[in-house]
């Protein structure tokens, strides 16, 4: 079954076309890795579908209902959580903070009611329960400015699950990291997205293939080719278009 989809998908800017006829399925419960040149318009067909950019033609669907043009608030409540490219945490806030922002959204919570939150037990457990499982607990009272790279880039990632998604959408989540620190994060992503969906813009080859159970290659706005990573990294025209010559 499908839990994105999108058909006829296009997008420009100021004329410039950047999606053409992107036709993007997504299954339920699978890692599904988008792929492809710098340029080739990942980020925008992220920004699409997340509802930063309302598309020039075509439709985004989200659990079987059209969702084109829905703005980000609605597609959190809708079900999707989303990471971002360049780390977005909220730097004066504690790792705490931060995960429980994300909690106190799922809830339904308004944040202008900051000042009430400690008094709810069950939120304060739940995000002390998520920094225990991504290895922040012992940082909890930590800003975010203050932890490493790595850690913050974790942090933002299980942010964008801490509202508790059925689809998690990650741009990048790798983006910057030493080798060990990608190492981590990939263990991360691997535990924190079990059981779910997740869509993953990535460069790094040796996560994509790591991770993915799908892989979608855009190339010059438009499907190159999907498939599974075997299929993909077989593909002659993706070689040609992207990947290389890769040596087994």
């Amino acid at each position: 079954m499908s839990i994105l989809q999108t058909k006829g998908l296009h997008h420009n800017f100021s004329g410039l076309k950047v999606l053409f006829d992107v036709n993007l399925e997504v299954k339920e419960g699978e890692r599904h890795a988008i792929i492809g040149p710098n340029g080739a318009g990942k980020t925008t067909l992220f920004n699409v579908i997340t509802g930063t950019y309302v598309p020039s033609g075509g439709e985004v669907f989200f659990k079987g209902e059209k969702a084109t043009g829905f703005k980000p608030h609605k597609m959190v409540r809708l079900g999707m959580g989303r990471s971002f490219q360049i780390t977005s945490t909220f730097e004066r806030l504690t790792a705490f903070q931060n995960i429980r922002m994300g909690v106190l959204s799922r809830k339904g919570v308004r944040f202008n009611l900051f000042q009430k939150v400690d008094n709810m037990p069950e939120v304060t457990a739940e995000t002390n329960e998520i920094l225990k499982r991504i290895n922040l607990y012992g940082e909890r009272d930590v800003p975010a400015s203050a932890l490493s790279y790595g850690k913050s880039r974790s942090l933002e990632i299980s942010m964008a699950l801490a509202t508790d998604p059925d689809l998690v959408m990650l741009d990048e989540p790798t983006a910057g990291m030493s080798v060990d620190e990608t190492r981590a994060a990939v263990e991360l992503i691997r535990k924190i997205t079990e059981g779910k969906t997740a869509v993953i813009i990535e460069h790094d080859m040796e996560v994509v293939f790591s991770l993915a159970d799908r892989i979608t290659v855009l190339h010059l706005g438009t499907i190159l080719a999907s498939g599974p990573p075997e299929e993909i990294k077989e593909s002659q025209a993706v070689k040609d278009a992207y990947l290389g010559e890769m040596e087994e």
